[in-house]
């Protein structure tokens, strides 16, 4: 009987301590700006079909682009000691290549200008 008094002193103590850590934790004050949601500097009560302009998209493909392709490129620096010297070298030249390549193709179709 007193194992079954004590059990549930013990769930009403943990009880009152979840219930005040969970009023303690909220916040009492509730800003404008931390309640809306942040939509890449949109108003997000506006139009939701508003057009903008794709070279921030594009400029952000791009980014991602080289971003992989730079993550790429360590692993070649790692592998220098245990590969072949004539494999490394066609291997790290045929990627730089490709990577010029497609930089000099972006710098061609006027991607990389900021200013339309």
């Amino acid at each position: 009987m007193i194992m079954l008094y004590l059990t549930i002193i013990i769930m009403m103590i943990s009880n009152l301590l979840m219930l005040l850590s969970t009023m303690i934790s909220k916040k009492s004050l509730m800003d404008r700006e931390k309640c809306s949601p942040f939509e890449c500097g949109f108003d997000p009560k506006c139009k939701a079909r508003i057009p903008f302009s794709l070279h921030f998209f594009l400029i952000t493909v791009i980014f991602l682009i080289f971003d992989v392709e730079i993550a790429l490129i360590f692993p070649l620096i790692l592998t220098f000691k245990m590969t072949n010297m004539l494999t490394w070298i066609i291997t790290s030249i045929s990627f730089l290549l490709i990577l010029l390549l497609g930089i000099y193709h972006e710098w061609n179709q006027n991607m990389l200008k900021w200013t339309n």
